[in-house]
């Protein structure tokens, strides 16, 4: 068993937003959050209003403790607004991915029990369809729409609620993003306000933030790592969050280049783009120290070639949404090449082999088991699929394969789990395979991740027809395109006679991979 070489740090029995806001006052003239695309800049004092406002309008409208509202937006201001109100009436957020379809939204609202909907103007005649047949009461849009059935997020607001409504930390929800985890579909990822405290404070031990320091966010929000390791951690330790709706390549140097960044937080595509992008000579990029990136394996040599290019240090982290996210991170002058870094603080790590259960010995690759106080409480509505991740002991089976070196440096080299990992997003196969059977001429069908530089891996479909069909490719990538996020779509086909699969009936994907 592996234990941080850090040494451990004490993790305060508070609510999220109590500790977010833990510098507001003293910082209440400083820009705490800021539009990169408007500059629209919310500071410390009016965040501490806002929220507490916010709080005030939905007890008001009936949110008491444990109820879930949902949001459904891309990286702005209000969206901590809106997080972090919810938070302080008591109730948790389930954040919702802006790209998906009215079906895969309905499938988290539902789930989740959303009583509130928050979105933007973009959005909200996507909002009312999903929200349609749910629990959801009230739909209500960020910045103005005249879309009948919308609602303002001002017209939430209610008088201030100074005291933050009585919450057990260690128990109550505040987050509930949703994770396909290992396998499957996605499911609800019950993250406490302990978790979630526990995490920034065990982050901050490897990455260190200073107060009035720029943090550019492009990450989106709804996914746990922007969540955590770019608003609330910039937050936390009283910097600047500044906000991007998507990734542009020319806004994010500008604004690197404008808020004089010095560390990124970023996943590999963003990594490659810095690496070989023609436009990236143009801008004055000393400010940077450090690239830390998550989400996806980064290669070692794109690393370096980033490194040498923007003169910066470039490391790698590892976590899961289940992981409140981090669980690794290459502490400043410790990066090795290929490796995700070592033990955050409070975290204890076994390799073991997923044949024997025995623990494996230093270099020997294993699956990685994870136990600490960023542990999530479990899948909501699944106490199955709980079990199946957290064992009795409470460690958690990440589904990655990798190794530590004899330093307590940690290696991801391959995926026990069956996630495609496109973009730094999660793509389950199993999701798209049921998909495509529904498909009238297709027969069978297995889906697999394949390399690709920029994305990581790509989903490939192997599909097998029905005699006589005349389906293309072009059409079971419509089929699909018209049915999930852009993130999920299938980007390659292969039609083949047999799905390969194990005599219990389990695809051999390895087989198809190879």
């Amino acid at each position: 068993m592996f234990t941080s070489q850090l040494p451990d740090v004490e993790i305060p029995a508070t609510p999220l937003t109590r500790f977010i806001l833990r510098h507001a006052d003293e910082l209440s003239a400083q820009p705490a959050l800021v539009d990169g695309t408007s500059g629209l800049t919310i500071t410390y004092g009016e965040l501490s209003t806002m929220i507490q406002s916010l709080a005030g309008g939905l007890v008001e409208a009936g949110i008491t403790r444990g109820d879930v509202v949902a949001i459904m937006a891309p990286n702005i201001p209000h969206y901590a607004v809106v997080f972090h109100g919810t938070a302080w009436a008591g109730g948790a957020v389930t954040t919702i991915n802006p790209t998906y379809t009215a079906g895969e939204v309905r499938h988290q609202l539902n789930d989740s029990g959303a009583r509130i909907l928050v979105t933007v103007s973009p959005l909200a005649a996507l909002a009312l369809e999903a929200a349609e047949g749910t629990g959801v009461e009230r739909v209500a849009s960020i910045d103005p729409c005249d879309l009948d059935g919308v609602g303002s997020l001002s017209d939430l607001m209610g008088a201030p609620h100074v005291e933050h409504v009585a919450v057990d930390p260690a128990e109550d929800l505040v987050a509930l993003p949703y994770s396909s985890g290992t396998t499957g579909l996605s499911k609800g990822v019950e993250l406490t306000h302990r978790n979630l405290v526990a995490n920034l404070v065990q982050v901050e031990a490897v990455l260190p933030f200073t107060r009035g320091e720029a943090m550019l966010s492009v990450l989106p929000f709804f996914h746990i790592y922007g969540m955590q390791v770019l608003m609330n951690l910039a937050l936390a330790s009283g910097g600047t969050v500044v906000t991007m709706p998507r990734f542009d390549l020319e806004q994010f140097l500008t604004l690197s280049q404008q808020h004089r960044i010095r560390l990124g937080v970023v996943v590999p595509p963003i990594v490659l783009a810095l690496a070989k992008h023609p436009l990236v000579d143009q801008y004055d990029l000393s400010s940077v120290e450090r690239l830390f990136s998550g989400a996806a394996p980064l290669g070692a040599d794109l690393a370096d070639e980033a490194a040498a290019r923007l003169g910066c240090e470039v490391v790698q982290g590892y976590g899961m949404t289940e992981l409140s996210p981090v669980t690794h991170a290459t502490p400043e002058g410790q990066g090795r090449a290929g490796t995700i870094g070592i033990l955050v603080p409070n975290t204890e790590c076994r390799v073991v082999n997923p044949d024997t259960g025995e623990d494996c010995e230093v270099g020997e690759d294993g699956e990685l088991w994870v136990r600490g106080p960023q542990v999530m409480k479990g899948y909501l509505n699944n106490p199955t699929a709980t079990a199946d991740t957290i064992d009795a002991d409470g460690w958690l089976h990440t589904g990655d394969i990798g190794h530590a070196d004899a330093d307590g440096h940690f290696s991801i080299v391959d995926r026990l789990k069956e996630l495609i990992k496109y973009k730094g997003f999660q793509v389950p196969p199993a999701e798209l395979e049921a998909l495509l059977l529904t498909h009238p001429e297709v027969a069978d069908v297995a889906v697999v991740g394949i390399p690709d530089e920029e994305a990581g891996e790509l989903p490939k479909a192997f599909v097998v027809l029905k005699p006589g069909a005349d389906t293309t490719a072009s059409d079971v990538q419509a089929f699909v395109a018209e049915r999930v996020a852009s993130y999920k779509q299938i980007r390659e086909v292969a039609f083949v006679d047999e799905i390969p699969k194990s005599a219990s009936g389990k695809i051999l994907r390895r087989l198809l991979r190879d």
